[in-house]
């Protein structure tokens, strides 16, 4: 276990220092310190989702009894899995930096001029974000390693591949740093994130207890009753920020699509100053993509 530990302390942190260290240095390229975090940070959440995704699948598939069946894979990712939300934090926190040296952030009166002061900023900002990283730690890993007590793959393998919806997530978050609002791609992407994210997240938990149902023959409404309170608990703690994650979605969806047309409108030379200024003065926006005050169409999450 403490050797599965150990790769995922090596292998997260190792592939974001060698995606930034080529984004930097391939000739063709020659990123930015702050440009190679960013997608550095946004490449290592695409790939962890891709191989939680991936284990999820063979995990769920694998099991014909949902709640006795065993694989080795499962116990073997959580341990591996784990050390990437430790340096998720770091991560999302090196993104909230070097946001705040885009050109015109800098003047911000508001944004912090110091790392201790961007720290505090960072976590006051991202407090959701950093409890829910927290949780899986601290939380979330105990339980599924130990207290499960080897019953439940199917179910955790389900919940791996809620990460599905996390590679248009990451694109999504590349494309408003850019500001490529207006491309095609970033209205594709935000319709599949749209929909990946709902079928992925938001009826996740509904489908476990359809699921368990079924199994032990009981109506869908009767599984909360049937179910330790520890199970509904967790539930209920987990899909909350989900929901509110993805009412945040909605809102950036209501804006993209209703807002194109808007935005193809001519503008006066005094309404594109005004515009400039506003960017200019701007905040960086969340390192966690959500943002209820953003004048953009804004679809990112984590």
């Amino acid at each position: 276990m403490l050797t599965i530990l150990a790769a995922g302390s090596v292998f997260f942190p190792g592939l974001f220092l060698l995606s930034k260290q080529c984004l930097k240095s391939i000739p063709a390229l020659r990123w930015s310190e702050g440009d190679a975090v960013i997608v550095s940070a946004r490449l290592v959440s695409s790939v962890q989702a891709v191989m939680a995704s991936s284990a999820g699948y063979i995990i769920a598939s694998s099991c014909d009894d949902i709640l006795e069946d065993q694989h080795w894979l499962t116990s073997s990712y959580i341990m591996f899995a784990v050390p990437y939300f430790v340096y998720d934090i770091y991560a999302m926190f090196m993104c909230y930096w070097y946001k705040l040296r885009v050109k015109g952030h800098e003047e911000a009166s508001a944004a912090p001029k110091h790392m201790g002061t961007a720290l505090i900023s960072y976590l006051r900002r991202e407090f959701l974000m950093v409890l829910h990283h927290v949780v899986m730690v601290t939380v979330c890993f105990p339980v599924s390693v130990f207290w499960r007590q080897g019953k439940g793959d199917y179910f955790q393998g389900i919940m791996f591949m809620a990460e599905l919806s996390t590679p248009s997530v990451c694109l999504g978050k590349i494309l408003i740093q850019y500001k490529q609002q207006h491309t095609l791609l970033h209205k594709v992407n935000g319709a599949l994130m749209l929909i990946t994210f709902f079928i992925c997240r938001v009826l996740l938990f509904p489908y476990l207890y359809y699921a368990y149902g079924r199994y032990a023959s009981i109506p869908f409404h009767m599984v909360p009753l049937s179910v330790p309170w520890q199970c509904n608990l967790g539930a209920a703690l987990l899909m909350a920020p989900q929901l509110y994650w993805f009412s945040l979605i909605c809102r950036g969806a209501l804006r993209l699509f209703t807002g194109s047309s808007r935005s193809q409108r001519p503008c006066t030379p005094s309404s594109a100053a005004k515009e400039r200024q506003t960017d200019d003065n701007a905040l960086p926006q969340p390192s966690n993509g959500y943002s209820t005050r953003s004048t953009e169409p804004e679809l990112a999450t984590h």
